[in-house]
């Protein structure tokens, strides 16, 4: 056998299991930093080569391993996670899953381990197979046995969805963001009636008049909370949102129509609009959502205040918190989905009041800050590659950030080029060397990609200890409310 040599291999002791007869576990070559998976047994499908020295299969980690040993073993692929607390946990890389175990091990939260939207998969050059199944061959290095997740985030279309039904994901993230009317906030009432008049009635069945009808001047009663919606308000909520729920049951229907007899989790997502999501308008939402029978897990509001990429929440704290418990007092009067904050990473600040409201019916979405740990160990282990890669996030940034809620400044990112090298890791922790770096992760990997993964391979356990660190420190503080 010439596929790997057996001086050089490392096995991963956490994989190993037997099950049901035939024995499987992890390696990695240490000089080609390639992993396999090795079967002793029944190695019927698997397709790899036999290793003379001790008659194992040695397979590489290709889609094919991957989907028979999901078929051979079941807690390899994910599951729906219902209204259980939750938290998504982003890989630009496809290396971070073993990190993110160590972190959600022995807490209440199921991991959503494979997490990537369209725009991420693009920018990465990865497919929602690969997603999943980088996300799955962690988990099997890790030994991990429990439930997990796996979200198609911010789906904005149906032809978006049939590639993560066919690669087996069970949570699909609905971001209807392009159906929202944002002028509706301004506009005039006559200009309202006239959008209200044009919506697609026959998808929403319903009409104006039975609409304004049911919420018209009735007092709502909730937790400490009463709504009452004007005929303007609740017009304005028809014309900003009634198209996006129109799409968001259209896409619903088509979930359904696709995915066989699999269950699946839906998530509603409305937080990357212009303007904030208010409390009368979260309500409705919901009741709509609840009367076009969508059956949804959770929900992700735009609330006041920023909530920028890689960075504490911006913005009045008294105003955030006095929003926090309208919004989470709707959630609770519905009683059948948890909240959602998206762009969830780094937001230390809030999620003290986000466990005491949401009262462990809550869903933590980070990405970026995954990769930023990864950029961290690259500081330490290979600084003139961290420079490089952020020189040209610097060159790359009014492009690359173009679709990203941030507010760096370029002028702000320290000098860097003479920097001793053991303070460029600090350059992590500040706001606008840390933006630059998060949104032009695209770039960065498409010229330095291998680079990043050659060094992380070889420093695995600093990249795994500082995700388990750094992802204790976002799940920790909200564990008051699970």
């Amino acid at each position: 056998m010439n596929m790997v040599n057996n001086e050089h291999l490392l096995k991963y002791d956490k994989s190993e299991i037997n099950y049901s007869g035939t024995l499987y576990y992890l390696v990695k070559d240490t000089v080609s930093l390639k992993k396999y998976l090795v079967v002793k047994g029944d190695t019927t499908g698997f397709q790899g080569e036999i290793n003379s020295a001790d008659g194992c299969l040695y397979c590489p980690l290709m889609p094919e391993n991957a989907r028979l040993l999901r078929h051979r073993i079941p807690w390899l692929s994910p599951s729906p996670i219902g209204l259980r607390p939750s938290a998504g946990m982003g890989d630009r890389l496809g290396l971070a899953t073993p990190g993110h175990i160590r972190a959600v091990k022995d807490t209440p939260f199921i991991p959503v381990f494979a997490q990537q939207s369209v725009r991420e998969n693009a920018r990465t050059g990865r497919s929602p197979q690969m997603v999943l199944d980088e996300a799955m061959w962690g988990i099997f290095e890790e030994g991990w046995t429990q439930n997990w997740g796996a979200d198609a985030d911010h789906l904005k279309n149906t032809e978006d969805l049939l590639s993560f039904i066919r690669a087996g994901f069970t949570f699909f993230t609905i971001d209807p963001g392009e159906h929202v009317d944002n002028a509706a906030q301004t506009d005039p009432v006559v200009v309202l009636r006239e959008k209200v008049e044009a919506l697609p009635w026959d998808i929403l069945q319903s009409n104006p008049v039975d609409l304004i009808d049911t919420y018209l001047n009735k007092a709502i009663s909730l937790d400490g909370v009463t709504l009452q919606l004007s005929e303007t308000n609740l017009l304005r909520a028809l014309a900003k949102y009634g198209k996006a729920i129109a799409h968001t049951k259209n896409m619903y229907q088509y979930l359904l129509s696709h995915i066989g007899s699999r269950t699946f989790d839906l998530e509603v997502s409305v937080d990357e609009t212009e303007l904030p999501t208010s409390v009368e308008e979260h309500y409705f939402i919901s009741s709509e959502l609840t009367r076009l029978k969508i059956s949804w897990v959770s929900m992700a509001p735009k609330f006041v205040g920023r909530f920028e990429k890689g960075v504490d929440y911006i913005g009045d704290m008294d105003v955030f918190r006095a929003e926090l418990k309208k919004h989470t007092a709707v959630q609770h009067h519905f009683g059948n989905y948890k909240l959602s904050l998206h762009s969830g990473s780094d937001k230390f600040s809030i999620y003290k009041l986000a466990a005491e409201y949401a009262k462990g019916k809550i869903h933590l979405k980070t990405a970026g800050t995954s990769y930023l740990e990864a950029l961290r160990v690259i500081a330490k282990v290979n600084p003139g590659l961290f420079k490089d890669i952020l020189q040209l996030g610097i060159n790359r940034y009014s492009i690359d950030s173009a679709s990203y809620h941030v507010s760096a400044k370029l002028e702000k990112v320290p000098a860097f080029a003479q920097m001793e090298e053991a303070h460029l890791a600090d350059l992590l922790d500040h706001f606008d060397a840390r933006q630059v770096l998060h949104v032009t992760y695209g770039s960065a990997l498409a010229q330095y990609g291998k680079l990043i993964k050659q060094s992380l391979l070889q420093n695995e356990k600093d990249y795994y200890e500082g995700l388990r660190v750094h992802f204790k420190n976002h799940l920790n503080p909200l564990l008051a409310g699970c």
